[in-house]
């Protein structure tokens, strides 16, 4: 009786913009041909019919991919379409099958046979590929607003950077350096020399309008007595460069409520519920299911919890059982559930109220027990991934418990540190 194995022709793809690259192996990792081609719909057909010829007798097209969701995406939906097994191969899976054949150097042509030697020597635990558009399209907004807020981050230090040298103690003026009253005067008065002849009056009245009426002359009157001569060689170009800055701002904040709103109105094809717990906002809800995915692909919140790194690692040896962190599964989810854990383990800010009177007491809990403040937080990651995933696969909204008054003396907030 042959081996489930010998039924297939294993063929491994390296994915790129241009062209992709698919090595052909058989059964006994013996190479059997090798095909390029351009990254085009057009050409794919051509591609399927060429990888008919090459195929071993009597064997099926298996295919792997280590790309399914950007370059390689289009060739998988039409692999797909066209009724082909398609799989998805880690790209850890393929680094590390190359470094343990001691392949030194890296090609298409490699990336390709490795993917193909995975593929077959892990047949049955790659899961299959399932370029879904509706996930794709909601990753596709958190990745642009995530570029957004962090090129947003940057300009900002530059500004700080830009702004310091002529406002040293402009944190005393504003409470943030990127507020619209902040962003306002900059652009006007980018440097001192800028409020020369400008009156109390004139910059009082420009606060207000910015900031709604809720500073003016009191704050105009401290700006004005704080300045100090800074005047540097080439000062216009240096204040154009500020105003370059602040422009950059706007236009990045502006793009990234335009974002938001879309992913608020987005995410109500997926009906989710993550919204209906304090401390879950679209943005995070958004985050949160673009890395989960169908909650299907988990039967258990268990494997959930293993996929974000939450669960910890066994190592057992005779008499020794020990637990550690785990420090591989998906990162990005692993960050998103430990922000949420040091939030409902918190107070709601400028309160003494509890943001969840639950997980606050089962956080200290812990810390009684003898963990550490990372180890109490790893806990309560662990109790939010049962919630998130019963949410998820129940459609089911949480229920907060009431915020209560905290007695006064309550322990600092939790960080993780």
């Amino acid at each position: 009786m042959n081996h489930p194995k010998m039924q297939y022709t294993y063929v491994g793809i390296d994915s790129h913009k241009d062209t992709h690259t698919a090595v052909f192996l058989d059964c006994f990792f013996e190479k059997s041909g090798e095909i390029t081609f351009n990254n085009l719909p057009s050409e794919f057909p051509e591609f399927l019919n060429a990888a008919e010829k090459l195929k071993m007798q009597n064997t099926i097209l298996l295919f792997g991919l280590e790309d399914t969701s950007c370059y390689g995406r289009l060739l998988t939906l039409f692999l797909k379409e066209n009724n082909a097994l398609v799989k998805h191969v880690n790209a850890l899976l393929v680094a590390r099958e190359r470094k343990n054949r001691n392949i030194t150097e890296k090609s298409d042509s490699v990336d390709a046979e490795c993917a193909a030697r995975v593929l077959l020597s892990k047949f049955g635990e790659l899961p299959d590929a399932n370029p879904e558009d509706t996930y794709w399209i909601l990753r596709s907004l958190v990745i642009r607003r995530k570029l957004l807020v962090k090129t947003n981050t940057c300009v900002k230090n530059q500004l700080h950077a830009y702004i310091f040298q002529h406002y040293p103690n402009y944190h005393s003026f504003f409470s943030s350096i990127d507020c619209d009253t902040s962003l306002a005067f900059f652009a006007r008065y980018p440097s001192p020399g800028t409020l020369e002849n400008t009156t109390a009056d004139v910059l009082s009245e420009l606060l207000r309008e910015h900031s709604g009426g809720k500073i003016g002359a009191s704050k105009a009157d401290e700006i004005l007595d704080g300045l100090q001569d800074t005047i540097v060689p080439f000062q216009e170009i240096r204040d154009d460069v500020v105003r370059s800055a602040i422009r950059h701002i706007r236009f990045n904040s502006i793009e990234i409520e335009r974002l938001e709103a879309n992913l608020s109105q987005y995410l109500e094809i997926f009906g989710v519920t993550l919204t209906s717990m304090a401390g879950i906002d679209i943005v995070t809800a958004s985050y949160m299911l673009s890395c989960i995915g169908d909650i299907r692909r988990f039967p258990t919140a268990d494997k959930l919890a293993r996929y974000s790194g939450v669960a910890p690692v066994t190592y057992a040896s005779g008499k020794k059982d020990l637990q550690f962190a785990n420090q591989r599964g998906n990162r990005e989810l692993n960050s998103i559930l430990y922000q949420l854990a040091i939030r409902v383990s918190n107070k709601v800010p400028g309160t003494n109220k509890a943001m969840n009177p639950f997980f606050y007491e089962y956080y200290r809990e812990k810390q009684k027990e003898g963990k550490t403040k990372r180890q109490a937080l790893k806990c309560v990651q662990r109790r939010l991934v049962s919630i998130i995933w019963t949410m998820l696969t129940n459609h089911e909204e949480y229920v907060n418990p009431p915020m209560l008054d905290l007695p006064k003396g309550a322990e600092e907030d939790a960080n993780g540190k």
